[in-house]
């Protein structure tokens, strides 16, 4: 299924992807799509739910985070070869990990506030995942069954703060709006390679980022266990999984930021679209 939130921001209710594409609302037979609804036995009575005789959602409401009450928002970073390439950097042995504040986490379609006097503001596009089960010291071969599903994400950064500041990357990954994610959520029995996804992201139509998850050096599988080795991972955790090669950084011979005014639209597959003005 593809499991989306709709609404405006704080006024969510759930709902889902029909098989004409059309959005259907579930508010009249589910609360809301909390943590507690990605366990599997859930996501399996949600499935069994004639779509075609839930009313539909109109044409251009907005679209929130496909979960509600996400508990901890972790990203991995460097994670693609060709990025890594890109950055000058060899690739990592192990995979880096930084946490986004919740607060920054957005709708797909929701307006980028840059900070006052940013400049150097980037775009990401990242896959991203949500947990369904506990995750504690897991092995690789079981990880992807601890998965609800997929999503699309951007992992908006100031690069200013995340390099120059005198700390860890979370300075300048976590303010408000910095982390657009959705449209829906696939679950992972409709997506069961996750290793397989086109990635694209686009400022003012011209295409910035074009890649796969193929790329990973990392991939899921891998995520999962290497994470809960050193956490443990709730249902409802959103993790990122990091960037292909085109972020405004890398840019050659000169980075190239965002500015208000811009226009960021992303594509991943399944996974949907995403649109965000930066103001």
């Amino acid at each position: 299924m593809k499991l989306l939130r709709h609404g405006a921001v704080g006024q969510e209710r759930p709902g889902a992807i029909d098989a004409d594409g059309r959005a259907r609302d579930l508010s009249l037979l589910v609360p809301d799509f909390t943590p507690e609804w990605m366990a599997a036995d859930k996501l399996q009575a949600l499935a069994a739910i004639d779509l075609s005789r839930m009313p539909l959602v109109p044409d251009g409401t907005r679209f929130g985070v496909p979960v509600a009450g996400i508990r901890q928002f972790v990203a991995i970073g460097l994670n693609y070869r060709q990025h890594a390439a890109e950055a000058g950097l060899e690739i990592p042995r192990e995979p880096i990990v930084f946490n986004k504040a919740l607060t920054s986490i957005a709708g797909p379609d929701d307006d980028v506030e840059l900070p006052e006097n940013s400049v150097a503001g980037d775009w990401e596009v990242e896959l991203g995942f949500v947990m369904g089960r506990t995750a504690k010291k897991v092995a690789v071969a079981d990880a992807l069954s601890h998965v609800a599903g997929y999503c699309l994400s951007n992992d908006v950064s100031e690069r200013d703060w995340q390099i120059k500041r005198n700390g860890q990357w979370g300075k300048g990954k976590s303010f408000d709006g910095f982390g657009p994610t959705g449209p829906w959520l696939v679950t992972s029995d409709e997506l069961p390679n996750p290793q397989d996804i086109p990635l694209e992201l686009a400022v003012n139509g011209e295409i910035r980022q074009r890649s796969s998850t193929a790329d990973m050096i990392f991939p899921v599988a891998e995520i999962v266990s290497y994470l809960s080795q050193f956490m443990t991972l709730l249902p409802g955790d959103l993790v990122i999984t990091g960037t292909p090669q085109g972020v405004g950084l890398g840019m050659k011979p000169t980075p190239q930021f965002l500015r208000r005014g811009d226009v960021m639209t992303l594509s991943a597959g399944v996974l949907g679209t995403q649109r965000q003005r930066v103001v």
